[in-house]
């Protein structure tokens, strides 16, 4: 039997464009010679559509899409598309399956519903869904193809395992699976067990592309009953593999190179902004360029998702900014080919002052904190000032000119409230949100090298980093070192870990109590933040949620 493997972007509501989109790759796969074509889970409503599952009437417009779709199908091909299945006459407020449509020769042949709903990490299936709880197969050109849909297959047992002791030759998997880091080893492995487990074929086909936090890698896969990988789809991009199963002795198959491990994660982060852009029908981009690390790294994704010309990069330097960041802002602008728009803020930072002064003079008892020279206190109001400044500008440019704002805060900055409201945090999408401040560095240095130039100049990536907010400030001046800093945030961010953990495992104790104190007062700021792409197994958002008022403090 040949399969058409078929990886798509659809866009979450868009269903009409979704199910023009699947009709042609239809035609496509036939054209191939393909007797069956597996498209993604839910690919006709979208994923995760989230509480659009809960609306009946955008049920019924997926329900009407999938029919239209089985009607105009002439024979010789069997497609299975994703979709949300109403509920007869629900006893509860979901209102709907996680199903699987089998088309042929006009028809819907078969429907698959859904038996694991998964409920962790980003995932809500439990409050959309309801479960399936049987497995089903079909025969396709003479083959018995079992039916599962992503967590179906995850853990050892049903459905999938039934299937193939009832003789399913195939196992098809139509998958929603969001990327993070790593994520298509871990996917590869799993299926080769079930593979092996199961004694039969496997066909992952997943969705790509971009849907708010989250991004889907594709890296669809074809694997054979020893757990032998025998087609693999690209990463990050559309793609349709057309294989034999089972696959002739010595004939190619597609076998798509996995991308290594800083260009996978550099790949995510420029397909999430990129479709983040384009589904919410921005035609430009806008951020602030400082000279630093980490909005050069937002140009460079900037620029390598939409192209020079739909960004613009404004420098806004104040008394603090030395000349040397200045102008490694302007060739970081010069390097990319962007437009560079130059704003002094020293004229408004004097307005804010002399319009502020009495309302922000210290009484004798702080002065004097402040004046001895054993107790230096930075003046966080006017720090503040000038970074609010700053987003009221590019917020302006952003209204007058229908730009998409982008923040440059990355995740160590955020962990720790280490960023301004209405300050660096205002705008419309945060692209290194949930990327640490070491591996900031790490991707912009692997994008120079790619580029065989400096893209970003090397003083950028040498000089300590520096929010210049004062004379000679440094981060480091209110954060441990970033190497360490991660090594905590990564245990207690991503893993969940304690005080004692973190201790045992030779992280200092003091600084471990200051980040834990950081992180948790720092929740409030978080909810104020843009959204961001996930790239971790642990992102602030979706993963991750804590409530503000808390006191418990480990």
């Amino acid at each position: 039997m040949r399969i058409a493997l078929a990886q798509i972007n659809p866009t979450v509501g868009d269903v009409d464009g979704n199910t023009a989109k699947i009709a042609a790759w239809i035609e496509r796969a036939r054209a191939a010679g393909a007797e069956l074509a597996i498209f993604p889970e839910l690919c006709i409503p979208g994923y995760p559509a989230e509480d659009l599952y809960l609306k009946r009437h955008f049920l019924a417009a997926n329900v009407a899409a999938v029919e239209g779709l089985a009607s105009g199908l002439a024979p010789g091909i069997t497609v299975m598309v994703g979709f949300a299945e109403p509920v007869e006459g629900g006893g509860d407020h979901r209102h709907a399956y996680n199903s699987l449509a089998v088309l042929a020769d006009g028809a819907v042949q078969r429907v698959y519903r859904k038996n694991r709903l998964p409920n962790y990490s980003v995932f809500d299936e439990q409050r959309y869904f309801v479960p399936g709880t049987d497995g089903d197969a079909v025969e396709v050109a003479g083959t018995r193809v079992g039916l599962t849909i992503c967590e179906d297959t995850w853990a050892p047992g049903p459905p999938a395992q039934a299937e193939a002791d009832a003789g399913a030759r195939l196992i098809a998997n139509p998958s929603g699976s969001p990327y993070h880091r790593g994520k298509g080893q871990e996917r590869e492995e799993m299926f080769g067990e079930r593979a092996r487990e199961y004694g039969s074929f496997v066909a992952f086909v997943n969705l790509v592309g971009g849907q708010d936090e989250l991004v889907f890698d594709g890296q669809s896969l074809l694997l054979a009953p020893d757990g032998a990988v025998l087609a693999r789809a690209a990463q990050f991009e559309e793609d349709l593999v057309i294989v034999d199963v089972p696959a002739a002795i010595g004939a190619p198959t597609p076998l798509a190179d996995p991308l290594p491990d800083l260009d996978e994660v550099y790949g995510a982060l420029r397909l999430g902004l990129h479709d983040y852009v384009e589904k919410n029908g921005f035609r430009h981009v806008g951020l602030g360029i400082s000279g630093g690390i980490d909005s050069a790294l937002v140009a460079m994704l900037a620029v390598d998702a939409l192209g020079r010309e739909r960004v613009t990069l404004v420098v806004m330097p104040s008394p603090h900014s030395s000349a040397d960041t200045q102008e490694d802002a302007r060739q970081i602008a010069r390097n990319l080919g962007t437009e560079l728009i130059e704003i002094p803020i020293e004229p408004m930072m004097d307005g804010y002052g002399d319009a502020l002064d009495r309302y922000l003079r210290r009484g004798a008892a702080e002065a004097a904190v402040v004046a001895d020279p054993t107790r230096p206190e930075p003046d966080l109001a006017a720090e503040n000032i000038q970074a609010r400044i700053r987003g009221n500008l590019m917020m302006a440019l952003s209204n007058r000119h229908g730009w998409l704002v982008l923040t440059t805060g990355n995740k160590s900055e955020m962990s720790v409230g280490y960023a301004t409201l209405y300050g660096d945090m205002a705008g419309g999408f945060a692209v290194i949100k949930d990327v640490p401040k070491t591996l900031v560095y790490e991707l912009v240095e692997r994008r120079n090298a790619r580029a065989g130039r400096e893209l970003v100049p090397a003083s950028v990536i040498e000089r300590p980093p520096s929010a210049e907010l004062r004379p000679d400030q440094l981060d480091s001046d209110s954060l441990p070192d970033y190497d360490l800093l991660d090594r905590i945030l990564e245990a207690y961010v991503e893993r969940d870990e304690g005080r004692d953990e973190m201790t045992s495992a030779g992280m200092p104790g003091e600084v471990v109590d200051e980040v834990i104190r950081l992180v948790d007062r720092a929740e409030y700021k978080r909810r104020q933040a843009a959204p961001g792409i996930r790239i971790t197994p642990r992102a602030f958002g979706r993963d991750r949620r804590l409530p503000i008022t808390n006191r418990f403090g480990g």
